[in-house]
């Protein structure tokens, strides 16, 4: 459940209660947003579609130990042009990985084909939930004037993505670690994103559902950090 600034039992540790903060920050996949179902499954089906079977458990598994053993998604001192590209390779990789940890990346006869519908297809409404509690906590702490940001090691797919579900509006920045040239939690991503609202470290709150990249991360950068739980 996302936290309230009025329910202070929900924010470790307790604020003093008329403290608000200027800023709060938001991760994006896995806090506002998840998949429909599991990775395992969507990649599934879409491999369903060239003919090819898989079992969406053993996909689930091999695409998370895949994703574990990958670089954090960023791009130090990348050429701005090249980031799309770069981030697109990025992601061929581990799903090439993906089928290839259970025996089905020689099935396909054109991976490259599918796995542009597949890129393409997670820029679009389909695979993606809106978590329950997400919009009333957008629309109550836009209605008490706190200014709303992201901050995710997602990639510039997802500016489509917020526009598609209808969550762009609620925010005045959105800092991606693609971007940036740094991953959470290194500091240096919310550096950029502190600075683009011109907000203090200590008058900031980041919520996020990792351990490591969001709550570690922010609180190394000196901002107020909540971690979530979602299931």
């Amino acid at each position: 459940m996302l936290p309230s600034p009025n329910t202070p039992e929900t924010i470790p540790p307790k604020p003093p209660s008329a403290v608000l903060p200027k800023v709060i920050y938001l991760d994006a996949f896995g806090t506002l947003f998840g998949v429909k179902g599991s990775v395992g499954e969507l990649y599934s089906n879409l491999a369903r579609t060239a003919q090819i079977i898989t079992d969406p458990q053993a996909v689930n598994r091999a695409f998370y130990q895949s994703f574990a053993a990958s670089e954090r998604l960023a791009f130090p001192n990348a050429d701005p042009a090249t980031v799309p590209d770069l981030e697109y390779h990025w992601w061929k990789a581990i799903v090439a990985d993906t089928f290839q940890r259970v025996g089905a990346l020689e099935k396909f006869e054109d991976f490259d084909t599918f796995y542009a519908g597949l890129y393409g297809y997670f820029e679009t409404p389909a695979p993606w939930q809106i978590y329950p509690d997400t919009l009333a906590a957008l629309q109550r702490w836009q209605s008490m004037g706190i200014e709303l940001g992201i901050i995710s090691n997602f990639d510039s797919r997802l500016h489509r993505v917020l526009d598609v579900l209808g969550l762009a509006h609620y925010f005045q920045s959105v800092t991606i670690s693609t971007e940036v040239g740094a991953a959470k939690p290194s500091s240096a991503i919310f550096q950029a994103a502190l600075a683009k609202h011109n907000c203090p470290p200590p008058q900031a709150w980041h919520v996020g559902d990792s351990e490591v990249e969001d709550y570690a991360g922010a609180q190394a950068a000196g901002i107020h950090a909540i971690l979530i739980a979602r299931v």
